[in-house]
């Protein structure tokens, strides 16, 4: 099931976690390339809904932001560009992601960016009791609250949802 190591080594995610004294559980498994929540969620014994993704876009500027999104859902780039407002959002290419983040492609974590971002969440997600999100690298999770989104990165509800 969930290999639970006591302590997996600081990423800016943790050190940002911990400096806010923010309690989380962590969670290791064996990367897979392309894997995705499918694959973390079957290795950890944990509902996909509830495995957080985290995906780097930009809107028509380039201006980089985060969405928040459950595992087993994609985004609807129209409705979020109509509830950020902005005119359009795409995703970013995985080095431009990197750059803004700070963080390798499936390792990207919502805390400790590199450089500040505006943060929107899938409504549904706050409604979950606990959430797997990664924790700043490829195979590492942690699990936390989810008003740990709101009250910690500021993170904006919407409602972007499709079914995967």
């Amino acid at each position: 099931m969930s290999k639970k190591n006591s302590h997996v080594s600081e990423t800016p995610a943790t050190q940002m976690l911990r400096r806010a004294g923010i309690a989380f559980t962590e969670h290791v498994y064996d990367y897979v390339e392309h894997g995705g929540t499918a694959e973390s969620s079957r290795q950890l014994g944990v509902a996909e809904h509830a495995v957080v993704k985290t995906l780097v876009m930009q809107d028509e500027k380039g201006e980089p932001l985060i969405v928040l999104m459950h595992g087993d859902r994609t985004v609807s780039l129209k409705e979020l560009a109509r509830q950020i407002p902005c005119k359009k959002v795409e995703p970013c290419k995985p080095e431009v992601a990197q750059r803004h983040s700070g963080y390798q492609v499936g390792g990207t974590s919502p805390f400790g960016l590199r450089k500040p971002m505006p943060v929107f969440v899938e409504a549904g997600i706050l409604d979950l009791e606990r959430i797997c999100i990664n924790g700043g690298r490829r195979g590492y999770l942690v699990g936390i609250a989810p008003a740990v989104l709101t009250e910690l990165l500021g993170a904006r509800p919407v409602n972007c949802a499709n079914a995967a």
